[in-house]
């Protein structure tokens, strides 16, 4: 409709429907009414599938002209094949075209080869953002690594860094997982990580790296010294996963299984032969009104968790199992109540380990605060069953406690020092347990501990403060107790980053 006219006496037309403004001069033709109705954010479309609902600031829903963006459309499609793993010829199957030219027949088609390309660009930009933000990161980081084999016997090795942001919060990032050609020899492994660490620019602010307990791993952790610029010398850069260390320990004890778990081995693998024999089996858990969606499990040989599961379970379908026995003739297998009980017995001794490797294995809270106490639990626990008079128990307990003393001798230091800063436990915790674990040598082991605990002060706060502040000088107390409250802020703060990102991000 005509409004006006503007300051130079031109005539002006506004819209009906969004109100904006526009040349109506003859002389201008209808290009800028064209040009207005193609934009117009007020235009009514008849064909309900071109509008978008959306939510605006008020809560309330409206209706807003769909605009299709191929290049918003090609990201998408790369990010979904990206992240689900999906083949790159999805792009040119004829269903999933014929879905896309559904939703909007404007849409061109790329090749398995265009979609290729736009997802290497996508991840050489990621990989960009990662570098800049890794150089950001105020503290040094810490890496974990381990390697696997293909089925079609390919290596391939990972690289993890783990570090905390800024706002103090734990980060991790994949920062490789890359084809691994052989040998597969300690020197080889070690070039790869530095090849890896110098292509993002921190291979001079490495703070640890966890392994697995593999001896190719033991060579390459020192030829990575070497190469790296380490805190005290990399007296605390090598940490082995206390997970896996769980794993040997419990795999010796179980070398010589029972002949009680062998029946429940047994138990489980008839109940779960055929239809028929799981019909019988669930008839009995009906019988003696347990509850079936529990269900048996089966244990793997490689997996001594999954030994545990097995007996616990079958512990608490035992009944079902006696009642099995006694309708189903050819179930023989069976075990007697001697042997149930002991069969308690080992699932309460397993249950220990169980429990702590759960621990260890989260991911979404730290876990080297947790090293110690468990650890300690363990140890107390296997020296418990030495004086057993389960002569079962007794003897997998002394080959657990042989593996256990084997790793305790070259566990890391740090891991104690994450238990001083948990004030749950602080340093009292770590004096007893020095006392239990080396009795007349317990004073000459905490006071070698304390001296790796100052000398490892020492180094971060002469690396951190030379710059800003005169060095905080740290006194030794004859106390096994260390007063915080009695520090100052700035001590504070140094002994909050000394150790925060060693005990965030070990394992």
């Amino acid at each position: 409709m005509i409004d006006e006219l503007d300051a130079s006496g031109r005539m002006q037309c506004r819209c009906k429907k969004c109100g904006v403004k526009y040349i109506a001069e003859s002389s201008h033709g209808t290009g800028n009414m064209l040009r207005h109705i193609k934009g117009c954010k007020g235009k009514i479309y008849r064909d309900v599938g071109q509008l978008l609902l959306r939510s605006n600031a008020s809560g309330s829903v409206e209706a807003k002209p769909y605009a299709f963006k191929i290049d918003e459309f090609r990201e998408l499609l790369s990010l979904a094949i990206a992240r689900h793993n999906l083949p790159l010829q999805l792009v040119e199957y004829e269903g999933i075209r014929n879905c896309f030219a559904y939703l909007n027949p404007d849409v061109k088609f790329i090749s398995r080869h265009t979609i290729k390309n736009d997802i290497s660009k996508m991840y050489a930009k990621e990989k960009s953002k990662l570098n800049d933000l890794l150089q950001r990161v105020p503290g040094r980081i810490a890496l974990t690594s381990d390697c696997w084999t293909s089925v079609t016997t390919d290596g391939y090795m990972s690289l993890t860094a783990h570090y905390v942001d800024k706002n103090w919060k734990l980060q991790k990032r994949i920062l490789a997982f890359t084809f691994l050609p052989p040998p597969h020899t300690g020197a080889a492994l070690a070039e790869k990580v530095i090849t890896l660490l110098k292509q993002w620019g921190i291979d001079k602010r490495v703070a640890s790296i966890t392994l697995d307990n593999a001896s190719t791993n033991d060579s390459m952790v020192e030829g990575l010294k070497y190469d790296l610029d380490l805190v005290c010398n990399g007296d605390y850069f090598h940490v082995r996963c206390c997970a896996h260390i769980l794993n040997l320990i419990v795999q010796e004890g179980l070398k010589e299984i029972d002949g009680a778990v062998l029946k429940v081995r047994e138990c489980v693998k008839y109940c779960k032969g055929s239809q028929g024999r799981k019909q019988k089996f669930l008839h009995c858990v009906q019988h003696v009104s347990l509850d079936s969606k529990r269900g048996l499990r089966q244990d793997v040989p490689t997996r001594w968790n999954s030994t545990y599961l097995m007996l616990d379970s079958a512990l608490f379908y035992k009944k079902a199992f006696l009642h099995l026995q006694k309708t189903d003739a050819n179930f023989v297998h069976c075990p007697n109540s001697e042997e149930w009980s002991k069969i308690e017995k080992i699932c309460k001794f397993l249950q220990v380990f169980h429990e702590v490797t759960l621990a260890f294995s989260g991911s979404k809270y730290p876990t080297s605060n947790l090293y110690f106490p468990n650890v300690l639990k363990i140890r107390l626990l296997l020296k418990e069953q030495l004086e057993s008079n389960d002569r079962f128990l007794k003897s997998m307990a002394g080959k657990m406690f042989e593996k256990f003393e084997k790793y305790w001798s070259e566990f890391s230091t740090i891991m104690a020092m994450a238990v001083i800063f948990d004030p749950r436990y602080k340093f009292q915790v770590v004096d007893w347990a020095f006392k239990k674990l080396y009795d007349k040598s317990a004073d000459v082991e905490l006071e070698s501990f304390k001296d790796k605990l100052f000398a490892l002060f020492d180094e971060y706060n002469s690396s951190t403060l030379a710059s800003s502040t005169a060095p905080v000088r740290l006194q030794r107390s004859k106390a096994p107790v260390i007063n915080v409250d009695q520090a100052s802020d700035t001590f504070m703060e140094v002994i909050s980053r000394l150790l925060f990102l060693f005990f965030l991000t070990m394992l």
